[in-house]
């Protein structure tokens, strides 16, 4: 029931969000792809696809998670849609703790998962450290809303309505309200562009969906 929550809590723009990502994402036929915190795996096989894994040719895209269920949910959503073992592999793996080379991939990303990280800072090293020189960081996460008075009013949907749809639909209360409580402790845009630069980044910088709710960040390892 994650991908339906995930429709209610955000009335579908969820899938306008993650496009968007995939779009900008600096990937191209033959590229690697690391996807962090892949959950069923939605940007990852947008990402394959955009890279043409699976074909003569094409790149290769992993998939990360600590969850192993959630990570077998995302293996089998990349069998059911075609794509083949080395196009597109799936490895459990902590995000701050990652088991790859230095400069393994093109690109790195990252929906709605590093403000669960336990040490974001170490996780945003990881990130550059696996990536290729020239390599592209990608995240999408929530963020601070922009608009005058949206603050409030989301605010006032996220703790309110949030939790008691989340009891309704999964029977867990507890984890949407620390959805939303994760989501106020975590850096507002400004402030996680400048732990991105301090990680080691360059050309950073990030653009507001939905009036700030959640921002699309993006640095470069120069």
């Amino acid at each position: 029931k994650y991908d339906v929550m995930n429709d209610l809590m955000s009335a579908g723009m969820h899938r306008l969000w993650k496009r968007r990502m995939i779009a900008t994402a600096a990937v191209k036929r033959g590229s690697r792809v690391l996807d962090v915190a892949a959950g069923s795996g939605d940007i990852a096989i947008g990402m394959a696809r955009k890279a043409s894994a699976g074909q003569a040719g094409g790149g290769r895209v992993v998939l990360t998670d600590l969850n192993g269920p959630m990570l077998a949910e995302g293996a089998r959503r990349v069998v059911d849609a075609g794509l083949l073992p080395g196009s597109a592999d799936c490895v459990q793996a902590d995000g701050t703790r990652l088991a790859f080379a230095h400069h393994a991939f093109d690109v790195a990303s990252i929906a709605f998962g590093i403000r669960n990280f336990v040490d974001v800072e170490a996780g945003l090293r990881e990130f550059h450290r696996v990536l290729k020189p020239g390599g592209q960081f990608i995240c999408l996460e929530f963020s601070r809303p922009v608009l005058p008075l949206l603050d409030v009013a989301y605010d006032a949907y996220s703790f309110n309505s949030i939790p008691a749809v989340g009891k309704y639909v999964t029977g867990d209360r507890a984890a949407y309200q620390y959805l939303v409580e994760s989501i106020r402790r975590f850096p507002d845009q400004g402030r996680f562009a400048k732990l991105i630069e301090k990680a080691g980044f360059g050309v950073v910088r990030y653009d507001n969906m939905t009036g700030g709710i959640v921002a699309l960040h993006r640095g470069y390892k120069l």
